[in-house]
């Protein structure tokens, strides 16, 4: 996995590009799973979306899905789940002062972020994890107009986390 994640920082641009072209299909079929219900998908999406992000950035889902911000390195990988920059214990190597043979997830991240478009997005501050949504999936998220919290009473029988 640490391969692989490194390996996906070092093509940001790459995969920026892929999921400028993902996106817009996801939010085209909202319909679709609005109608099927989003409770019901969100075990099958959540497997595929773990799946594939699991490989490639070594997601661990935490339902709020920054890595378009943050250089394509998934900020959870932090063993303190850092989500708005480093700490202030990055060894002088680069090294994770709680796991010092791990690069920093951060460093990792503004190398990523210089590799694309969209890279000043970075410096956009993150809101705090939504505990309540670890386990969810993003990719229905952001088919609910980038709201990730299920709509209480809402068709498609949604309910709460």
């Amino acid at each position: 996995m640490y391969r692989v994640r490194h390996w996906v920082v070092r093509h940001a641009g790459a995969f920026e590009r892929l999921y400028r072209r993902f996106e817009p299909l996801l939010r085209r079929l909202e319909p679709l799973c609005r109608r099927l219900g989003f409770k019901r998908l969100e075990a099958p999406v959540r497997g595929v979306e773990k799946a594939i992000k699991g490989a490639l950035f070594d997601c661990r889902m935490c339902g709020q899905c920054v890595l378009s911000d943050t250089g394509m390195a998934c900020p959870m990988n932090c063993p303190k789940q850092m989500r708005n920059g480093p700490c202030g214990g990055v060894r002088s190597d680069g090294g994770c002062e709680v796991v010092p043979e791990m690069k920093c997830v951060w460093l990792e991240a503004w190398e990523g972020s210089r590799r694309m478009h969209y890279g000043d997005r970075i410096q956009v501050v993150q809101a705090p994890v939504d505990h309540r949504l670890i386990g969810r999936s993003s990719w229905l998220a952001v088919m609910r107009e980038g709201d990730p919290s299920p709509k209480p009473g809402a068709s498609g029988g949604e309910g709460g986390p």
